[in-house]
């Protein structure tokens, strides 16, 4: 434990950034696989709602530094091929 109370503080808003960036990790990857779902179940409209979700969680972890922006693209590559793919 640091003694120095500027480490004190630093050690509570690392933890605080680290819990908001692992739970907004979480709704990204809940919000990806809603599309996987409504995919799998080959419901188009439902899909095409759940991939703009997901394009915008995406840009928002690559604009709070959360994800790289390659990270985002091959995401977002990834799941409108499988939406695009349905009839």
């Amino acid at each position: 434990m640091a003694n120095i109370k500027s480490s004190k503080k630093s050690i509570l808003t690392s933890e605080k950034k680290r819990s908001a960036n692992a739970a907004f990790k979480t709704s990204l990857k809940t919000a990806m696989k809603n599309v996987e779902l409504a995919v799998a179940n080959g419901d188009k409209a439902a899909a095409a709602v759940a991939l703009a979700f997901a394009y915008k969680k995406l840009d928002k972890s690559v604009s709070k530094n959360i994800h790289k922006a390659n990270f985002a693209s091959r995401e977002k590559s990834r799941l409108s091929t499988r939406v695009n793919a349905l009839n």
